[in-house]
């Protein structure tokens, strides 16, 4: 009598192998939320420090347009108090978008200095929860 040959049919997965597939596929959503979280802090970062570059160019502006009226260069604090530089960069009232500015102008009186730091809001690992910028500029002087 001839033999019958078995033959073994899959009819799917079983639950073990549906809990794994689960369990990889968890991860590499979470893989994905972790990296959207990292490239949005690192957007914002991007902003603040714009934001710091657009503040010190102002303050270069306001020299400028010392320099015009005055026809004399300024020294560092008529441009941070006398025409209200720090004033225009206030977010709400009291608060400023930096934790420290300075202005420093050097003995020959054209040369500035800027430095601005804050404290950045959404990134806080790897000690890097403060931000600074330096700005350097220089006009011409006219007086000598």
């Amino acid at each position: 009598m001839p033999r019958k040959k078995s033959v073994k049919f899959h009819q799917g997965f079983t639950l073990v192998e549906a809990l794994v597939a689960l369990v990889v596929l968890a991860f590499g959503l979470l893989a994905v939320a972790a990296m959207q979280i990292k490239a949005l802090q690192s957007a914002h970062m991007g902003f603040e420090r714009s934001l710091a570059s657009l503040i010190a160019i102002d303050a270069e502006e306001r020299a400028w347009a010392f320099l015009a009226e005055q026809q004399s260069c300024p020294d560092g604090s008529q441009i941070t108090t006398g025409q209200g530089w720090q004033a225009n960069w206030v977010k709400t009232p009291g608060s400023g978008f930096w934790d420290s500015s300075s202005i420093s102008s050097t003995a020959a009186g054209c040369e500035y200095d800027i430095s601005l730091s804050w404290t950045e809001g959404r990134y806080t690992e790897d000690g890097e929860s403060v931000g600074t910028f330096s700005y350097t500029f220089r006009l011409p002087d006219i007086d000598g």
